[in-house]
């Protein structure tokens, strides 16, 4: 069913709420925490370690393809993501070019288990960050890598793909159409 408007307090249909109830480490649309914007890491510390290992792990168990601080609790600017290639992680990214448009596969985001919707995004993209040892990496991505990291840095914004997709692209989507679909989760 189409979405027009979405509060940050919706409805889950019944039939997804196992879904919402899945990870419990992962944060969900209504937390304060996903509309903040995410502070800047100072220096890895041994905190900095242990919140990657529980972001990797969440991402992990719940299938995503890419996972944000806030979406486990923390504000700070720390992502990570693995679109195929093994897990990267980046601390306070800032993409720094953009070229094209992509909007496809549709999206999805594990603080909102169950929905999709259709979001424009650069289809390539230039990211300055730091590494897990905090030093300086520049990435290009293209194609659904940088579909994934735009959608993490805009967690760490405080931005939501909601806030982003087309409102009538917005749909609920049960397990099995999720399983057949190619949809992101992030």
């Amino acid at each position: 069913m189409p979405l027009t408007t979405l509060p940050d307090e919706l409805q889950v249909p019944v039939e997804l709420q196992e879904a919402w109830n899945a990870h419990p480490d992962i944060v969900k649309l209504g937390d304060p925490v996903l509309r903040q914007v995410a502070q800047p890491v100072t220096r890895v510390n041994a905190a900095t370690q242990d919140l990657i290992r529980r972001m990797t792990r969440a991402m992990r168990e719940a299938n995503g393809l890419g996972l944000a601080a806030p979406q486990v609790g923390v504000s700070l600017r720390v992502i990570m993501y693995d679109t195929g290639e093994g897990l990267r992680v980046l601390i306070n990214p800032k993409i720094i070019a953009m070229q094209g448009e992509q909007t496809d596969p549709p999206e999805g985001c594990l603080s909102i288990p169950g929905l999709q919707g259709i979001v424009k995004r650069a289809r390539e993209i230039r990211v300055k960050a730091f590494d897990e040892r905090m030093r300086p990496v520049t990435r290009r991505a293209t194609g659904l890598e940088a579909r994934v990291i735009q959608h993490e840095v805009d967690h760490i914004d405080g931005i939501l793909f909601i806030d982003r997709a087309e409102p009538d692209t917005l749909h609920w989507i049960t397990d099995a159409e999720e399983e057949a679909s190619d949809a992101t989760r992030e």
